[in-house]
């Protein structure tokens, strides 16, 4: 296993203070204002075991949610929320016959696993639909919730075209993830990024990471993995209806909907302009007939 020169600096167990550029020795990654950054996930590398969950809360300072077994899967957090940044979805395949499946493709397993997460979209519709600037794009290309503007209106949740942004019951603000804004800040790799084991979670800047995942694909393809494809990357599926890519995108092998991601996303400003001019005709058409309907009493 090969390590950064820089650790080679720090080989005490206790250290004074914060590591500079932490985030090169962790992720290979210098982290500065005006580059994109964003998540590749890699879902046929995650194992479900939520070490990106449990160091999002505590890092975010989050509550557990109600931990009870949903009874349709070994998820106990069962989505995003307002206090769930992080989702790992289980997935089991059922065969055909309804069943449980007894062969699999090479690679892969009976579960289906991915860690789901705000994607952070270029362009955001939950920004363009804040009417305060509580939501804003930050100098790494990330998109942020400030609730000491946020007034509650709520008008982001249906624009996300994910039901990522929600509403929360106890401030009355909306939440999600930052992709740790105040650790990039400091040249610290996110939480959650830097708990994956597996490397399931790879965070970077997103030309590099655009990179890696189609080689990453190219691979699997080779290994048998025929039905490896991304999604959310520029020009692949989820970055569709006007979106031009997701800044967290992943590394699929079934249809979108089997991991609860739409199929073709669209921002809602995308729609705007048909449902205006459909409803400026159907006031038109109204008040054509009133008077037509006028005229046709004035003749009598």
């Amino acid at each position: 296993m090969t390590v950064h020169p820089r650790v080679l600096d720090y080989p005490q167990s206790f250290l004074p203070g914060v590591i500079p550029d932490e985030a090169e020795l962790t992720a290979g990654q210098r982290v500065g204002a005006g580059r994109s950054y964003g998540f590749f996930t890699d879902t046929t590398l995650c194992i479900g075991c939520k070490a990106c969950e449990v160091a999002c809360k505590e890092w975010n300072a989050l509550p557990a949610d109600d931990l009870g077994l949903r009874g349709t899967s070994y998820d106990n957090t069962g989505d995003l929320s307002a206090t769930t940044w992080r989702h790992v979805h289980f997935i089991e395949h059922i065969a055909e016959n309804g069943g449980r499946a007894t062969t699999m493709p090479p690679f892969q397993s009976n579960w289906l696993m991915m860690s789901d997460v705000c994607k952070h979209c270029s362009p955001a519709p939950c920004l363009e639909a804040c009417p305060t600037g509580a939501i804003f794009r930050t100098e790494f290309d990330t998109v942020v919730v400030q609730q000491d503007i946020c007034n509650g209106c709520g008008y982001c949740v249906p624009a996300c075209p994910f039901g990522v942004v929600d509403v929360s019951l106890e401030d009355g603000k909306a939440h999600k993830c930052t992709l740790c804004y105040d650790r990039l800040k400091g040249g610290l790799e996110p939480a959650c990024a830097k708990s994956c084991p597996t490397d399931s979670i790879q965070f970077g800047e997103l030309g590099e990471l655009h990179d890696r995942a189609h080689q990453r694909v190219e691979v699997l393809h080779a290994k048998g993995v025929e039905n490896a494809y991304l999604y959310g990357a520029p020009g692949t599926p989820g970055a569709t209806g006007g979106l031009q890519q997701l800044n967290a995108f992943f590394l699929l092998t079934a249809p979108p909907e089997t991991y609860n991601l739409p199929r073709a996303p669209s921002r809602p400003a995308e729609r705007v302009g048909p449902s205006l001019a459909a409803g400026l005709a159907t006031i038109a058409g109204l008040a054509f007939a009133s008077l037509a309907m006028f005229a046709a009493g004035r003749a009598d």
